[in-house]
């Protein structure tokens, strides 16, 4: 084979390639966003149940009385804004996690399980925020996870915008 047929099989591989993983390219992006829903933060990777209506929001982590360490919820909203939650109706403790539009924590919270689970004590975010990770209580510092690091989403979870406003 001579050099320039070398040179043009080259040029359409490196092509290809760079088809392949352009994430403008929307059979890339599919399969990018295929798997479970999953958030990593540092080596840490939870599998999440989604919350992005109200009822799923107001639902939330409430009534479940096991949480395995490797899953989580995120809760998500299709614009960043000041958030706050409670544990109303939650049999177990949780960590929670503001994350604001670019993917940075803002605001982390070991929220205790409430005797009465009557949701009085609220964690604000402090600053806007357009989701929020709850995971089991303890976990975010076992991890070294702190406020300002980079929060990654993985699978099939869907942008922001199709979430419902909700408050």
């Amino acid at each position: 084979m001579d050099r320039s047929c070398r040179k043009l099989i080259f040029g359409v591989c490196l092509w290809l390639a760079a088809l392949c993983v352009s994430p403008g390219i929307p059979g890339c992006r599919a399969r990018a966003r295929s798997g479970p829903p999953q958030v990593k933060i540092g080596s840490t990777v939870w599998d999440v149940d989604l919350a992005m209506t109200d009822d799923q929001r107001y639902l939330g982590m409430g009534k479940r009385a096991h949480l395995s360490e490797s899953v989580g919820m995120l809760f998500m909203y299709p614009n960043a804004r000041p958030r706050a939650y409670c544990m109303r109706d939650c049999l177990i403790s949780l960590d929670i996690a503001y994350i604001d539009s670019d993917l940075r924590i803002v605001k982390i919270y070991t929220m205790p399980a409430e005797i009465d689970r009557l949701g009085r004590v609220i964690y604000p975010s402090i600053v806007p925020a357009q989701y929020a990770l709850e995971v089991s209580a303890g976990a975010f510092a076992r991890k070294g996870i702190r406020e300002g690091d980079k929060v990654e989403f993985l699978g099939n979870i869907p942008p922001a915008t199709k979430a419902a406003p909700g408050p």
